[in-house]
């Protein structure tokens, strides 16, 4: 049963927006029209923890969305009272129940809530959000800039965690989500965290794929890089807050992988992950003869460990930097390992909140 509860308002101008290559920023003005209406979607399921913070940093956006629309898949925690309750005190929130998007009833069911949710919209420009998440203010407004300004039919702004609420294997995992350490770095990252796109562009892609549990955003970035340029935006990250343990990290890199096997994606990661096993257990055999071969790949894995945001990194400590370098260690072992076994698994994949349910 689905239960539907909308309204809309309009929406103040839009701060200037200035274009340089693939990336935007605030800078010198290139309109001056009052900004489309935009809906924000997210969809979640026993989320009781984090909706408490992720709904009132959406609606405190400036400008404001004309929508919030949430979708939940059936929670059994609590999570659906709680947005009744938001809803009746703004209706800018809208709640629906479809518990259609849970995996008793879809293969796919993030997909399905993002769909459904996007179906529900009534503004021509679309930005995803995710329950784990929080945003500051300008975050709707930096993402969507590109769209409004017609440069863009689809812009991408990442995420990064949350400075004051991480742990060390968050910081240690962080690059291998594409996630980073500072709302400043720029990203090229597809996560659904923080996308935006144009309702009919999602009309012509078919929606997001109701065939996949998790990497259902990376699919449907490949579908639109094939209709359009993404803008690359920066300042419009989404806050993360994944609270990882070693265990935990090292799941949800698995997850990832089999996913990857199970599409049939990312064969050039499959590949580049494998010959890094390949060396490894090469350079260890090599040292009944010399350490020469083990302290070359020591220092490719010191590479593949900071070189994307060792400047940021290194502010954390010895701690943090010691547990990066381990943990990108057995990076290639879980990828390799895992989306092999995706590409023969049939398996259906889970997760902690349809086990929950």
């Amino acid at each position: 049963m689905v239960e539907v509860l909308m309204s809309c308002i309009g929406r103040p101008p839009a701060l200037p927006l200035q274009a340089t290559g693939n990336t935007t920023r605030t800078g010198e003005p290139l309109y001056t029209c009052p900004m489309q209406p935009i809906s924000i979607v997210v969809t979640v399921l026993n989320e009781a923890q984090d909706i408490g913070r992720v709904v009132p940093s959406l609606l405190a956006q400036t400008p404001s969305a004309a929508s919030v629309i949430v979708v939940d898949g059936g929670s059994t925690d609590g999570t659906w009272e709680w947005l009744v309750a938001a809803q009746a005190k703004d209706p800018r929130l809208v709640a629906i129940r479809d518990e259609t998007c849970s995996l008793k009833h879809s293969l796919g069911p993030v997909s399905r809530g993002r769909n459904v949710a996007i179906a529900a919209a009534t503004s021509p420009f679309i930005a995803c959000a995710d329950a784990g998440c929080t945003y500051p203010p300008d975050w709707l407004r930096n993402l969507t800039a590109p769209l409004e300004a017609g440069l863009a039919e689809y812009a991408v702004g990442g995420s990064c965690l949350d400075p004051d609420d991480h742990t060390l294997w968050d910081l240690a995992s962080a690059p291998f989500f594409s996630i980073k350490l500072s709302p400043s770095e720029p990203t090229k990252s597809c996560t659904a965290r923080s996308m935006a796109f144009t309702k009919d562009l999602w009309q012509r892609i078919g929606g997001f794929p109701e065939s996949v549990l998790v990497g259902e955003d990376t699919l449907f970035d490949f579908s639109a890089r094939r209709l359009t340029q993404p803008a690359f935006v920066e300042r419009a990250k989404a806050l993360y807050h994944p609270q990882n343990s070693l265990r935990a990290a090292s799941h949800q890199l698995a997850r990832y992988a089999v996913s990857d096997g199970m599409a049939g994606v990312r064969h050039a990661r499959l590949f580049r992950n494998t010959a890094r096993c390949v060396v490894q257990v090469l350079a260890l055999l090599s040292l009944r003869w010399t350490v020469v071969p083990l302290l070359v790949i020591l220092v490719l894995e010191s590479w593949f460990a900071y070189h994307r945001d060792w400047r940021f990194l290194r502010r954390f400590g010895m701690r943090a930097i010691l547990a990066r370098l381990f943990f990108s260690i057995l990076v290639p072992w879980i990828v390799a390992s895992n989306q092999i076994y995706g590409s023969f698994s049939t398996k259906k994949q889970t997760n902690w909140q349809n086990t929950t349910s």
